[in-house]
Protein backbone atom coordinates (compact mmCIF):
# COMPACT_ATOMS: atom_id res chain seq x y z
CA UNK A 1 0.00 0.00 0.00
CA UNK A 2 1.01 3.58 -0.62
CA UNK A 3 -0.12 6.57 1.42
CA UNK A 4 0.00 10.33 0.98
CA UNK A 5 -0.16 12.40 4.15
CA UNK A 6 -1.55 15.93 4.23
CA UNK A 7 -1.57 18.09 7.33
CA UNK A 8 -2.74 21.47 8.56
CA UNK A 9 -0.39 22.55 11.36
CA UNK A 10 0.01 25.71 13.42
CA UNK A 11 2.60 24.86 16.08
CA UNK A 12 4.13 21.81 14.42
CA UNK A 13 2.33 19.08 16.39
CA UNK A 14 0.14 17.99 13.49
CA UNK A 15 3.08 18.05 11.06
CA UNK A 16 5.11 15.99 13.52
CA UNK A 17 2.24 13.51 13.90
CA UNK A 18 2.10 13.12 10.12
CA UNK A 19 5.83 12.44 9.98
CA UNK A 20 5.54 9.88 12.78
CA UNK A 21 2.62 8.18 11.04
CA UNK A 22 4.68 8.04 7.84
CA UNK A 23 7.60 6.45 9.68
CA UNK A 24 5.34 3.88 11.35
CA UNK A 25 3.68 2.98 8.05
CA UNK A 26 7.06 2.60 6.36
CA UNK A 27 8.16 0.24 9.14
CA UNK A 28 5.05 -1.83 8.32
CA UNK A 29 6.12 -2.05 4.67
CA UNK A 30 4.01 0.74 3.24
CA UNK A 31 5.27 3.28 0.74
CA UNK A 32 4.85 6.98 1.44
CA UNK A 33 4.25 9.04 -1.70
CA UNK A 34 4.49 12.36 0.12
CA UNK A 35 4.02 14.31 3.34
CA UNK A 36 2.89 17.87 2.68
CA UNK A 37 0.77 20.73 3.98
CA UNK A 38 -2.89 20.81 2.93
CA UNK A 39 -2.35 24.31 1.54
CA UNK A 40 0.40 23.15 -0.83
CA UNK A 41 -0.29 19.48 -1.52
CA UNK A 42 1.91 17.31 -3.68
CA UNK A 43 -0.61 16.45 -6.40
CA UNK A 44 1.45 13.56 -7.80
CA UNK A 45 1.72 12.07 -4.29
CA UNK A 46 -2.06 12.16 -3.90
CA UNK A 47 -2.58 10.61 -7.32
CA UNK A 48 -0.08 7.80 -6.66
CA UNK A 49 -1.46 6.95 -3.20
CA UNK A 50 -3.92 4.19 -2.37
CA UNK A 51 -4.77 5.92 0.91
CA UNK A 52 -4.82 9.65 1.64
CA UNK A 53 -4.32 10.59 5.29
CA UNK A 54 -5.46 14.07 6.27
CA UNK A 55 -4.71 15.65 9.64
CA UNK A 56 -5.46 18.96 11.30
CA UNK A 57 -5.41 20.53 14.71
CA UNK A 58 -8.40 21.19 16.93
CA UNK A 59 -9.47 24.82 16.94
CA UNK A 60 -11.75 26.08 19.67
CA UNK A 61 -12.08 27.78 23.00
CA UNK A 62 -10.69 25.23 25.48
CA UNK A 63 -13.69 22.88 25.63
CA UNK A 64 -16.25 24.86 23.61
CA UNK A 65 -16.69 25.04 19.85
CA UNK A 66 -14.00 22.56 18.83
CA UNK A 67 -13.62 22.08 15.09
CA UNK A 68 -10.94 21.03 12.66
CA UNK A 69 -8.83 23.93 11.50
CA UNK A 70 -8.47 24.48 7.77
CA UNK A 71 -11.73 23.04 6.46
CA UNK A 72 -11.70 25.65 3.70
CA UNK A 73 -8.27 24.51 2.54
CA UNK A 74 -9.32 20.86 2.76
CA UNK A 75 -12.37 21.64 0.60
CA UNK A 76 -9.99 22.92 -2.09
CA UNK A 77 -8.04 19.67 -2.32
CA UNK A 78 -8.47 17.72 -5.56
CA UNK A 79 -11.27 15.16 -5.83
CA UNK A 80 -10.41 11.92 -4.04
CA UNK A 81 -12.90 9.63 -5.80
CA UNK A 82 -11.77 6.03 -5.67
CA UNK A 83 -9.35 6.71 -2.81
CA UNK A 84 -9.47 5.44 0.73
CA UNK A 85 -8.90 8.13 3.34
CA UNK A 86 -8.11 8.25 7.03
CA UNK A 87 -8.15 11.30 9.27
CA UNK A 88 -6.44 12.46 12.42
CA UNK A 89 -6.48 15.52 14.61
CA UNK A 90 -4.12 16.74 17.29
CA UNK A 91 -5.52 18.26 20.45
CA UNK A 92 -4.52 19.57 23.88
CA UNK A 93 -7.69 19.31 25.97
CA UNK A 94 -10.71 17.86 24.18
CA UNK A 95 -11.23 17.02 20.49
CA UNK A 96 -15.05 16.83 20.87
CA UNK A 97 -16.58 16.08 17.45
CA UNK A 98 -13.61 17.32 15.42
CA UNK A 99 -12.99 13.96 13.74
CA UNK A 100 -16.63 13.66 12.69
CA UNK A 101 -16.47 17.10 11.07
CA UNK A 102 -13.16 16.29 9.38
CA UNK A 103 -14.52 12.97 8.11
CA UNK A 104 -17.51 14.78 6.60
CA UNK A 105 -15.24 17.27 4.81
CA UNK A 106 -13.00 14.53 3.40
CA UNK A 107 -16.01 12.43 2.36
CA UNK A 108 -17.21 15.49 0.48
CA UNK A 109 -14.13 15.16 -1.73
CA UNK A 110 -15.34 11.72 -2.81
CA UNK A 111 -13.04 9.59 -0.65
CA UNK A 112 -14.17 6.57 1.33
CA UNK A 113 -13.21 7.56 4.89
CA UNK A 114 -12.34 4.41 6.78
CA UNK A 115 -11.65 5.93 10.18
CA UNK A 116 -9.56 8.29 12.17
CA UNK A 117 -8.01 9.00 15.52
CA UNK A 118 -7.60 11.97 17.84
CA UNK A 119 -3.96 12.28 18.93
CA UNK A 120 -3.14 14.06 22.18
CA UNK A 121 -0.23 16.40 21.51
CA UNK A 122 1.57 15.19 24.65
CA UNK A 123 1.41 11.58 23.41
CA UNK A 124 2.17 12.01 19.69
CA UNK A 125 4.58 9.08 19.44
CA UNK A 126 2.24 6.62 21.14
CA UNK A 127 -0.91 7.79 19.38
CA UNK A 128 0.77 8.00 15.94
CA UNK A 129 1.94 4.43 16.35
CA UNK A 130 -1.59 3.36 17.29
CA UNK A 131 -3.05 5.21 14.27
CA UNK A 132 -0.64 3.50 11.88
CA UNK A 133 -1.22 0.07 13.46
CA UNK A 134 -4.99 0.42 13.13
CA UNK A 135 -4.66 1.53 9.52
CA UNK A 136 -2.39 -1.39 8.61
CA UNK A 137 -4.72 -3.83 10.38
CA UNK A 138 -7.85 -2.54 8.65
CA UNK A 139 -6.71 -1.95 5.08
CA UNK A 140 -5.91 -5.55 4.03
CA UNK A 141 -9.46 -6.63 4.83
CA UNK A 142 -10.85 -3.80 2.72
CA UNK A 143 -8.43 -3.83 -0.24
Amino acid sequence: MKAAILFESLTGHTRRAGELIATNLQQAGWGITGVSPVRSPEMAAIQDADVVIIGTWVHGLFVVGQAPWGLGAIAHLPALRGKLAATYCTFALNPAKTLDKLDTAVSGLGAEVIGGLALHRAKLEEHSEEFAARLVANIPARA
